[in-house]
């Protein structure tokens, strides 16, 4: 245990993933959580402390100051993803502000390495095959935000010699997803015997477990990379073979509906990440 990590958003998606991904790595971490959440850990002795607060992107720096004495590198997961809401909502303004708040926090409490998540729709999807010199054109204001969180941190970070990396994360699926999302919308159609409805799946996709997302973050983060680094398989399937993949789990092909709901004449026709070396 050489070093010491924060994690923020350890109960989230993402974070439950990067906590554990961290636990194999016999590494000491401490948590910043919201009041009341539940931490799901398999490594108890490996929790330095677990600091709990309200809404941890309403803290002021000071509260940060406090949070990271004796941190090495943080891994900041936490952000606002609500299904359905997120893309668009003004809570977004929110989480840019708090993160820049305990990047100050990070540099006056001397933390060596910062890490942060963000969304591969922050480049020109229009690219299609996407890297990390791909240029950006964020759309949604949860993309604009988070590139602009990218942007920021990479200034802030480089002038008070912070190391820094920013993880792109794609289409991720798998283990505490919100049932919203079409993976488990189709194991849960499949599994009743119900029919799925769907649009023709003729979108190229780049999907990745969450699992093997939270072990790619917990490299980088080990890791002496910095700048943008692409979270993705590499690996293009359309929409379509997706579902039918899923649906030959339960032999039941005949229940996906394609078609069946229009496309969206807004939705890039391919997004696939090349891999980065780290």
């Amino acid at each position: 245990m050489t070093k010491s990590v924060l994690l923020t958003g350890a109960t989230g998606f993402v974070g439950r993933q990067v906590l554990r991904a961290l636990e194999e790595k016999n590494i000491l971490v401490r948590l910043i959580i919201r009041q009341g959440s539940k931490i799901l850990t398999t490594y108890p002795a490996l929790i330095d402390k677990v600091i709990e607060t309200r809404d941890l992107f309403a803290e002021p720096v000071g509260f940060w100051v406090s949070a990271c004495k004796g941190i090495d590198t943080i891994i900041h997961t936490a952000w606002y993803a609500e299904p359905g809401k997120y893309l668009q909502s003004p809570k977004n303004f929110d989480c840019l502000k708090g993160t820049f708040n305990l990047a100050q926090g990070a540099v006056q409490a001397g933390v060596r390495r910062f890490v942060g998540i963000g969304t591969c729709i922050e480049y020109d999807l229009t690219k299609g095959l996407l890297s990390i010199e791909t240029p950006l054109n964020p759309l949604t204001l949860y993309a604009r935000t988070k590139a602009e969180a990218y942007l920021g941190l990479s200034k802030s970070f480089s002038a008070a010699q912070v190391e820094f990396a920013w993880c792109r994360l794609f289409y991720l699926y798998g283990e505490g997803e919100d049932e919203r999302r079409l993976v488990p919308f189709l194991h849960k159609k499949l599994s009743a015997g119900e029919c799925a409805d769907l649009t023709r799946g003729t979108q190229i996709r780049d999907f990745l477990d969450v699992k093997e997302a939270g072990r790619m973050i917990v490299q980088a983060a080990l890791s002496s990379r910095q700048g943008a680094v692409n979270i993705c398989s590499g690996v293009p399937i359309t929409v379509r073979q997706l579902a039918e993949k899923i649906a030959d789990e339960y032999g039941r092909r005949d229940l996906l509906r394609f078609g069946a709901r229009p496309d969206n004449s807004m939705d890039p026709a391919c997004v696939v990440g090349v891999k980065t070396d780290f």
